[in-house]
């Protein structure tokens, strides 16, 4: 019945029908069409790849190199993996530095309190930055008189 159904479409429309038809028919029972991956809400109808950067801190490139070094094949899509291939993907994304990615990859380099190269997603990216610029933040206030009696040498030489 699909198939006759399928013939009476003109050859132009056959390629919008099939990009309109409903992804429950094309996926599986095991298929997910939202996962909860590091507090956010990642769409299981993309692809991985693509699914990944909706997490705040992963990019295009991050998540490119993560499904590789996951050995994750990247034409699947995000609803149809597999938990143990999620597993994967997450001790990746949290330890890049033991899947021997490189340093200049990662979005936190050479970290003020602790001085490690590290990748930072999910929540700890805003955390990591309200902490950058309350230290920035003291650092100039420290430097203000240092730049009011630097000023009035100059000005008033002496």
């Amino acid at each position: 019945a699909l198939l006759l159904l399928l013939s009476r479409i003109p050859p132009r429309m056959l390629t919008f029908v099939i990009l309109l038809w409903p992804q429950s028919l094309i996926a599986g029972e095991e298929f997910q069409h939202i996962l909860r991956v590091l507090n956010t809400n990642v769409d299981g109808k993309q692809k991985i790849m693509f699914a990944l950067t909706s997490i705040k801190g992963v990019g295009r490139r991050f998540s490119n190199i993560v499904c590789k070094k996951a050995d994750i094949d990247m034409n699947k899509r995000a609803g149809e993996l597999s938990s143990e291939e999620m597993d994967r993907l997450m001790a990746v994304v949290h330890n890049p530095r033991q899947f021997k990615v490189p340093d200049w990859f990662l979005n936190r380099k050479k970290d003020y309190k602790d001085g490690r190269f590290s990748q930072v997603v999910s929540n700890a990216v805003d955390m990591k930055l309200r902490d950058d610029l309350e230290r920035l933040k003291k650092i100039r206030y420290k430097l203000l008189p240092l730049l009011f009696v630097f000023a009035s040498l100059i000005l008033f030489g002496g």
